[in-house]
């Protein structure tokens, strides 16, 4: 994956995942490199200034496997910084979208000879058909 595309929503990865679970460093670690690969030393300096900028709390939970490991918990700031990235990512993501789409949507046919019909929900989620043709 381009190094760009990955910092650009890296953040907002870490974000969502931390809302739907507590997590520690390591376990946030491997949940985030499930959607994108990602090392230690990428997560750490972001946790740490999401943390400075009040989006974390952290806690120490006791570990059966050693000492105990720093939790991090979504602060109500976080979730309204979370929430405003979503935005923001869908509504680029849409632009993109759309521009990438715009001579298919105008007949144009795909490299294969088929034409793509590409209809933008009110969910801002897209469906695609393929049609023969």
């Amino acid at each position: 994956m381009n190094a760009q595309f990955k910092k650009g929503v890296l953040e907002l990865i870490v974000l969502e995942s931390v809302r739907q679970k507590d997590m520690y460093g390591y376990e946030l670690v491997e949940e985030v490199s499930k959607v994108v690969d990602v090392n230690e030393g990428t997560i750490y300096p972001l946790l740490k200034r999401l943390t400075n900028e009040k989006y974390f709390e952290t806690y120490l939970r006791e570990s059966t496997e050693g000492p105990p490991r720093k939790y991090y918990h979504l602060t109500a700031a976080g979730v309204l910084y979370r929430d405003e990235l979503e935005r923001e990512w869908t509504q680029l993501a849409d632009r993109v979208w759309v521009f990438l789409n715009s001579g298919k949507e105008n007949g144009e046919p795909e490299k294969d000879g088929s034409h793509k019909i590409v209809t933008i929900g009110l969910s801002n989620r897209y469906t695609k058909e393929r049609l023969d043709g």
